[in-house]
């Protein structure tokens, strides 16, 4: 059943669609602002920065978690405990969020500098596909925890939220796991240098 008519909740249980690609539009401009140097951030020290990096490490494996557990859940048609997951899992996705926009815009970024077989052909295809999904999988995952935000378990049958769920939950779940590899390569396993800030002038 669809609610009121004319309300926020009403449009966008009604758009979802359109929602989602407002949502991700809104989320890609504030990356794009913060890697131009657009917006104001506060400086932080190396030392900050790398707390950043263990903070976001620790938050997309407790996201990671979250989403196989939604999946597992779902499977068993334990519909309350799946919701609940991945609710907690997209809480989670808008914490990393944070922190990483914080440390890029006030911090920087390292480099990874290990071996050059392991940089070209393991940590750097690596960092790239964790890069690529985690840009693409956006609309795909706004847009399902739209539908099941604003659905009930009965009304999310006549949806598309099962079949784009499936593919938010893969993509975004090879993300986060070869975004937490990538960082224990980069801060655990070999060495790095601090580039600082990069901003265009």
């Amino acid at each position: 059943m669809s609610t009121e008519t004319g309300s926020l909740g009403g449009a966008v249980k009604d758009h979802p669609r359109a929602a989602a690609a407002v949502l991700s539009a809104a989320g890609y401009a504030v990356v794009v602002a913060t890697f131009a140097g657009v917006l104001p951030y506060p400086d932080i020290s190396l030392d900050t920065v790398n707390l950043m990096a263990h903070a976001i490490a620790a938050v997309n494996t407790a996201t990671l978690l979250c989403i196989l557990a939604g999946w597992r859940w779902i499977r068993r048609g334990e519909v309350k405990k799946h919701r609940a997951a991945m609710v907690s899992a997209f809480s989670l996705i808008m914490l990393f969020l944070l922190i990483y926009l914080f440390k890029i815009g006030g911090g920087g970024t390292k480099e990874f500098v290990g071996p050059t077989f392991v940089r070209n052909y393991v940590y750097l295809p690596m960092l790239a596909v964790h890069l690529v999904l985690s840009i693409v999988s956006v609309p795909v995952v706004v847009y399902a925890i739209t539908l099941g935000l604003t659905h009930a378990p009965e009304e999310l049958r006549e949806t598309a939220h099962a079949r784009v769920g499936r593919v938010a939950a893969a993509a975004w779940s090879l993300s986060l796991f070869l975004g937490v590899i990538a960082y224990f390569l980069l801060n655990h396993v070999y060495d790095w240098d601090y580039l600082g800030l990069l901003l265009p002038w």
